[in-house]
């Protein structure tokens, strides 16, 4: 049987890209500084690139799960054509409160529970005790420590700044930082 492999689970929104309030559009889409050095060292390590993201424009419908695919499809084929190739995306499209319809329940998918990440877990065979959270919410946070992933960076911006400190949270202030992060993380888990 293969080895599980760790992950980095990336938030969309504020992580990958600039987050400018539900974005759907590709032509919206600007990137984060440092996202493709980022995602390019985790994958020389070893590590699966996984993105999970609360994507509640859906059940608001501000727009569909369809231009959501359209634009995360468009998203990870410029990643790869950089070298930054991603093996899964995740989303909630659901909202406790604000959500229509069918859209509007509290799932175990919607962070700050961990259904995507354990979700990603299984399905890519990944090693939870040694992956990696990086995200600019609590919420992101949360849900890393609620599925078990004891590294969990935090990039200081709009949802950042309320988050209480607990081992293995880390903030960072811009995602180079992250960077030797990763190399310390392999190191330290290894047997």
């Amino acid at each position: 049987m293969a080895s599980l492999r760790p992950a980095l689970f990336l938030d969309r929104d504020g992580i990958v890209n600039v987050d400018t309030d539900f974005l759907y559009k590709i032509e919206d889409v600007r990137w984060v500084e440092g996202i493709f050095e980022l995602i390019a060292h985790a994958r020389s390590l070893g590590y699966a690139i996984i993105i999970v993201t609360n994507q509640s424009g859906i059940g608001r419908g501000y727009y569909s799960e369809e231009q959501f695919h359209t634009l995360m499809d468009w998203m990870c084929r410029e990643l790869a054509s950089r070298g930054c190739v991603v093996d899964g995306v995740y989303f909630s499209p659901y909202h406790p409160v604000h959500g229509i319809g069918d859209y509007k329940q509290d799932t175990d998918c919607r962070k700050p529970k961990p259904g995507m990440l354990l979700k990603a877990a299984r399905e890519h065979g990944l090693d939870l005790s040694r992956s990696v959270m990086v995200g600019d919410r609590c919420s992101d946070i949360a849900a890393a420590a609620n599925a078990g992933v004891p590294m969990r960076v935090l990039l200081k911006g709009t949802g950042s700044a309320e988050c209480p400190s607990e081992p293995g949270h880390i903030l960072i202030h811009t995602l180079t930082e992250a960077i030797p992060l990763l190399s310390f993380a392999e190191n330290d888990c290894k047997e």
